[in-house]
Protein backbone atom coordinates (compact mmCIF):
# COMPACT_ATOMS: atom_id res chain seq x y z
CA UNK A 1 0.00 0.00 0.00
CA UNK A 2 1.55 3.28 -1.12
CA UNK A 3 -0.21 5.48 1.40
CA UNK A 4 1.49 7.23 4.30
CA UNK A 5 -0.21 9.12 7.08
CA UNK A 6 -1.21 12.70 6.40
CA UNK A 7 0.00 15.33 8.78
CA UNK A 8 -3.68 15.82 9.51
CA UNK A 9 -5.93 13.05 10.81
CA UNK A 10 -8.64 13.14 8.14
CA UNK A 11 -6.40 12.32 5.18
CA UNK A 12 -5.08 9.23 6.91
CA UNK A 13 -8.47 7.77 7.58
CA UNK A 14 -9.46 8.64 4.02
CA UNK A 15 -6.76 6.33 2.73
CA UNK A 16 -7.92 3.55 5.03
CA UNK A 17 -11.56 3.97 4.06
CA UNK A 18 -10.79 3.16 0.47
CA UNK A 19 -9.58 -0.33 1.31
CA UNK A 20 -11.64 -3.26 0.10
CA UNK A 21 -12.81 -5.53 3.72
CA UNK A 22 -22.84 34.34 -1.16
CA UNK A 23 -25.39 36.12 -3.29
CA UNK A 24 -28.91 35.08 -4.05
CA UNK A 25 -29.09 31.75 -5.71
CA UNK A 26 -28.50 31.82 -9.46
CA UNK A 27 -29.07 28.13 -9.91
CA UNK A 28 -32.14 26.23 -8.82
CA UNK A 29 -32.52 22.49 -9.24
CA UNK A 30 -35.50 21.38 -11.26
CA UNK A 31 -38.19 19.33 -9.50
CA UNK A 32 -37.77 15.56 -9.88
CA UNK A 33 -38.88 14.49 -13.35
CA UNK A 34 -41.44 11.65 -13.55
CA UNK A 35 -39.93 8.49 -14.95
CA UNK A 36 -42.19 8.53 -18.02
CA UNK A 37 -41.18 12.05 -19.07
CA UNK A 38 -38.38 12.04 -21.64
CA UNK A 39 -35.82 14.80 -21.24
CA UNK A 40 -34.59 16.21 -24.53
CA UNK A 41 -30.85 16.64 -24.83
CA UNK A 42 -29.53 20.19 -25.06
CA UNK A 43 -26.09 21.65 -25.71
CA UNK A 44 -24.62 23.38 -22.68
CA UNK A 45 -23.30 26.85 -23.43
CA UNK A 46 -20.73 26.76 -20.64
CA UNK A 47 -18.35 24.00 -19.48
CA UNK A 48 -20.26 21.77 -17.06
CA UNK A 49 -18.62 19.42 -14.56
CA UNK A 50 -20.78 16.93 -12.68
CA UNK A 51 -19.28 15.23 -9.63
CA UNK A 52 -21.00 12.17 -8.15
CA UNK A 53 -19.79 11.64 -4.58
CA UNK A 54 -20.55 8.33 -2.87
CA UNK A 55 -20.58 9.27 0.81
CA UNK A 56 -18.27 7.16 2.98
CA UNK A 57 -20.30 4.55 4.86
CA UNK A 58 -18.93 2.22 7.53
CA UNK A 59 -22.04 0.06 7.57
CA UNK A 60 -22.94 -0.33 3.91
CA UNK A 61 -19.59 -0.32 2.11
CA UNK A 62 -16.77 -2.84 2.17
CA UNK A 63 -14.25 -0.46 3.72
CA UNK A 64 -11.91 -0.44 6.68
CA UNK A 65 -14.08 1.49 9.17
CA UNK A 66 -13.26 5.14 9.84
CA UNK A 67 -14.41 7.21 12.85
CA UNK A 68 -18.19 7.15 13.07
CA UNK A 69 -18.83 10.79 12.19
CA UNK A 70 -16.67 10.51 9.05
CA UNK A 71 -18.25 7.22 8.01
CA UNK A 72 -21.91 8.08 8.51
CA UNK A 73 -23.33 7.70 5.01
CA UNK A 74 -26.54 9.49 6.02
CA UNK A 75 -24.84 12.68 7.25
CA UNK A 76 -23.11 14.76 4.55
CA UNK A 77 -22.03 17.58 6.88
CA UNK A 78 -19.34 15.48 8.57
CA UNK A 79 -18.72 12.85 5.91
CA UNK A 80 -15.16 12.06 4.91
CA UNK A 81 -15.77 12.75 1.22
CA UNK A 82 -18.12 15.73 1.58
CA UNK A 83 -18.14 17.82 4.75
CA UNK A 84 -14.75 16.93 6.24
CA UNK A 85 -11.72 19.14 5.64
CA UNK A 86 -10.79 17.43 2.36
CA UNK A 87 -14.35 16.63 1.31
CA UNK A 88 -15.65 18.02 -1.96
CA UNK A 89 -18.09 20.55 -0.52
CA UNK A 90 -15.72 21.92 2.12
CA UNK A 91 -12.61 22.06 -0.06
CA UNK A 92 -14.27 23.81 -3.00
CA UNK A 93 -16.21 26.15 -0.71
CA UNK A 94 -12.92 27.41 0.74
CA UNK A 95 -11.14 27.73 -2.59
CA UNK A 96 -10.16 30.96 -4.29
CA UNK A 97 -11.33 29.77 -7.71
CA UNK A 98 -14.96 28.81 -7.07
CA UNK A 99 -18.03 30.49 -5.57
CA UNK A 100 -20.77 28.44 -3.92
CA UNK A 101 -24.03 29.69 -5.39
CA UNK A 102 -26.47 26.95 -4.45
CA UNK A 103 -26.81 24.40 -1.66
CA UNK A 104 -29.89 22.18 -1.75
CA UNK A 105 -30.93 19.38 0.58
CA UNK A 106 -32.47 16.23 -0.93
CA UNK A 107 -32.71 17.47 -4.52
CA UNK A 108 -33.74 14.01 -5.73
CA UNK A 109 -33.94 10.41 -4.51
CA UNK A 110 -30.61 8.96 -3.26
CA UNK A 111 -28.93 12.41 -3.21
CA UNK A 112 -28.79 13.97 0.24
CA UNK A 113 -27.26 17.29 -0.79
CA UNK A 114 -26.35 19.15 -3.97
CA UNK A 115 -23.95 22.08 -4.24
CA UNK A 116 -23.39 24.25 -7.30
CA UNK A 117 -20.21 26.25 -7.80
CA UNK A 118 -19.44 28.94 -10.36
CA UNK A 119 -15.89 29.54 -11.55
CA UNK A 120 -14.75 32.98 -10.37
CA UNK A 121 -12.52 33.80 -13.33
CA UNK A 122 -14.43 31.93 -16.00
CA UNK A 123 -17.84 30.63 -16.89
CA UNK A 124 -17.61 26.97 -15.86
CA UNK A 125 -20.15 25.38 -13.55
CA UNK A 126 -19.42 22.51 -11.16
CA UNK A 127 -22.33 20.55 -9.72
CA UNK A 128 -21.58 18.05 -6.95
CA UNK A 129 -24.08 15.52 -5.61
CA UNK A 130 -23.70 13.72 -2.27
CA UNK A 131 -25.21 10.26 -2.72
CA UNK A 132 -26.36 8.41 0.38
CA UNK A 133 -23.71 5.90 1.40
CA UNK A 134 -26.10 2.97 1.25
CA UNK A 135 -26.91 3.80 -2.39
CA UNK A 136 -23.52 2.92 -3.84
CA UNK A 137 -24.97 0.79 -6.62
CA UNK A 138 -27.28 3.62 -7.69
CA UNK A 139 -24.33 6.02 -7.65
CA UNK A 140 -22.27 3.72 -9.86
CA UNK A 141 -25.21 3.14 -12.20
CA UNK A 142 -25.79 6.90 -12.49
CA UNK A 143 -22.12 7.42 -13.25
CA UNK A 144 -22.13 4.92 -16.12
CA UNK A 145 -25.51 6.17 -17.36
CA UNK A 146 -23.99 9.65 -17.47
CA UNK A 147 -20.81 8.45 -19.16
CA UNK A 148 -22.86 6.76 -21.88
CA UNK A 149 -25.33 9.63 -22.30
CA UNK A 150 -28.26 7.48 -21.21
CA UNK A 151 -29.44 9.75 -18.36
CA UNK A 152 -29.98 13.51 -18.42
CA UNK A 153 -31.10 16.01 -15.80
CA UNK A 154 -32.01 19.67 -16.15
CA UNK A 155 -31.01 22.54 -13.87
CA UNK A 156 -32.54 26.01 -14.22
CA UNK A 157 -30.03 28.85 -14.50
CA UNK A 158 -31.60 32.28 -14.31
CA UNK A 159 -34.46 31.19 -16.50
CA UNK A 160 -32.33 29.11 -18.85
CA UNK A 161 -31.40 25.45 -18.56
CA UNK A 162 -28.20 23.47 -18.31
CA UNK A 163 -27.97 19.70 -18.26
CA UNK A 164 -25.90 17.49 -16.00
CA UNK A 165 -25.25 13.74 -16.01
CA UNK A 166 -25.00 12.72 -19.68
CA UNK A 167 -24.77 16.30 -20.98
CA UNK A 168 -21.93 17.31 -18.67
CA UNK A 169 -18.57 17.77 -20.38
CA UNK A 170 -16.68 16.18 -17.49
CA UNK A 171 -18.21 13.51 -15.26
CA UNK A 172 -16.47 12.53 -12.03
CA UNK A 173 -16.95 9.68 -9.55
CA UNK A 174 -15.52 10.18 -6.03
CA UNK A 175 -15.57 7.68 -3.18
CA UNK A 176 -15.02 4.06 -2.29
CA UNK A 177 -14.68 1.75 -5.29
CA UNK A 178 -18.08 0.10 -5.14
CA UNK A 179 -17.11 -2.39 -7.83
CA UNK A 180 -14.89 -4.05 -5.24
CA UNK A 181 -18.13 -5.06 -3.50
CA UNK A 182 -20.49 -5.98 -6.34
CA UNK A 183 -20.63 -6.57 -10.07
CA UNK A 184 -22.55 -4.47 -12.56
CA UNK A 185 -25.68 -6.27 -13.73
CA UNK A 186 -26.39 -4.32 -16.92
CA UNK A 187 -24.61 -2.93 -19.97
CA UNK A 188 -24.03 0.77 -20.54
CA UNK A 189 -23.86 1.59 -24.26
CA UNK A 190 -23.01 4.96 -25.80
CA UNK A 191 -26.24 6.74 -26.73
CA UNK A 192 -25.13 9.71 -28.84
CA UNK A 193 -22.15 11.37 -30.51
CA UNK A 194 -21.05 13.61 -27.61
CA UNK A 195 -17.46 13.25 -26.44
CA UNK A 196 -17.43 12.85 -22.67
CA UNK A 197 -14.43 12.76 -20.39
CA UNK A 198 -14.46 11.16 -16.97
CA UNK A 199 -12.39 11.05 -13.82
CA UNK A 200 -12.76 8.16 -11.38
CA UNK A 201 -11.22 8.94 -7.99
CA UNK A 202 -11.58 5.65 -6.13
CA UNK A 203 -9.19 2.87 -5.17
CA UNK A 204 -7.74 1.01 -8.17
CA UNK A 205 -10.48 2.41 -10.37
CA UNK A 206 -8.72 1.54 -13.62
CA UNK A 207 -8.79 -2.14 -12.69
CA UNK A 208 -12.47 -2.20 -11.77
CA UNK A 209 -14.12 0.43 -13.99
CA UNK A 210 -12.34 -0.19 -17.30
CA UNK A 211 -14.50 -2.93 -18.74
CA UNK A 212 -17.91 -1.24 -18.36
CA UNK A 213 -16.44 2.18 -19.18
CA UNK A 214 -15.22 1.05 -22.61
CA UNK A 215 -18.76 0.43 -23.80
CA UNK A 216 -19.74 4.00 -22.93
CA UNK A 217 -16.95 5.34 -25.21
CA UNK A 218 -16.14 7.99 -22.60
CA UNK A 219 -12.49 9.02 -22.30
CA UNK A 220 -10.82 8.17 -18.96
CA UNK A 221 -8.97 11.40 -18.31
CA UNK A 222 -7.87 10.45 -14.78
CA UNK A 223 -8.17 7.25 -12.78
CA UNK A 224 -6.16 5.23 -10.30
CA UNK A 225 -4.08 2.07 -10.11
CA UNK A 226 -3.97 1.21 -6.41
CA UNK A 227 -5.37 2.01 -2.97
CA UNK A 228 -5.58 5.75 -2.34
CA UNK A 229 -7.55 8.46 -0.55
CA UNK A 230 -9.99 10.06 -3.02
CA UNK A 231 -9.89 13.49 -1.45
CA UNK A 232 -10.88 16.80 -3.01
CA UNK A 233 -7.45 18.34 -3.51
CA UNK A 234 -6.92 15.81 -6.31
CA UNK A 235 -10.17 16.78 -7.97
CA UNK A 236 -9.49 20.50 -7.48
CA UNK A 237 -6.11 20.48 -9.22
CA UNK A 238 -7.22 18.05 -11.94
CA UNK A 239 -10.28 20.16 -12.80
CA UNK A 240 -8.08 23.26 -12.95
CA UNK A 241 -5.92 21.52 -15.54
CA UNK A 242 -8.97 20.38 -17.49
CA UNK A 243 -10.34 23.93 -17.65
CA UNK A 244 -6.97 25.08 -18.97
CA UNK A 245 -7.24 22.42 -21.70
CA UNK A 246 -4.14 20.57 -20.53
CA UNK A 247 -3.29 17.10 -21.79
CA UNK A 248 -4.14 13.94 -19.91
CA UNK A 249 -0.50 13.52 -18.90
CA UNK A 250 -0.40 17.07 -17.54
CA UNK A 251 -3.59 16.48 -15.56
CA UNK A 252 -2.25 13.18 -14.25
CA UNK A 253 0.87 15.05 -13.14
CA UNK A 254 -1.22 17.63 -11.33
CA UNK A 255 -3.11 14.90 -9.48
CA UNK A 256 0.12 13.17 -8.47
CA UNK A 257 1.71 16.42 -7.29
CA UNK A 258 -1.32 17.28 -5.16
CA UNK A 259 -1.43 13.79 -3.68
CA UNK A 260 2.28 13.82 -2.84
CA UNK A 261 1.90 17.21 -1.15
CA UNK A 262 -1.10 16.40 1.02
CA UNK A 263 -0.22 12.79 1.78
CA UNK A 264 3.44 13.67 2.36
CA UNK A 265 4.75 10.88 0.15
CA UNK A 266 7.33 10.95 -2.61
CA UNK A 267 6.32 12.25 -6.01
CA UNK A 268 7.53 8.98 -7.51
CA UNK A 269 5.12 7.01 -5.32
CA UNK A 270 2.26 9.37 -6.14
CA UNK A 271 2.98 9.15 -9.87
CA UNK A 272 2.40 5.41 -9.71
CA UNK A 273 -1.09 5.86 -8.30
CA UNK A 274 -2.60 7.77 -11.22
CA UNK A 275 -3.18 6.99 -14.88
CA UNK A 276 -4.73 8.68 -17.88
CA UNK A 277 -6.23 7.19 -21.00
CA UNK A 278 -6.40 3.48 -21.84
CA UNK A 279 -2.70 2.66 -21.82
Amino acid sequence: MLIKFLAGFVGAVGALACGPPESASQFAPSPPVPAKVKIEKIQNRVPVIHVLVALCDNVNQGIVPVPARLGDGDEPSTNLYWGAAYGVKTFFSKSESWTLIEDVTNPKPDVLERVVFRQKNGNAVLVADAYQGSKMKDTVDDFFDAASGAKLENLDVNGSTIQILGSANLIVFVGHDGLMDFQIDKTFEKKDDQLRQVMILACASKNYFARPLRRTAAEPLLWTTNLMAPEAYILYDAVDGWLKKETGDQIRGRAAAAYAKYQKISRLSADGLFATGWQ
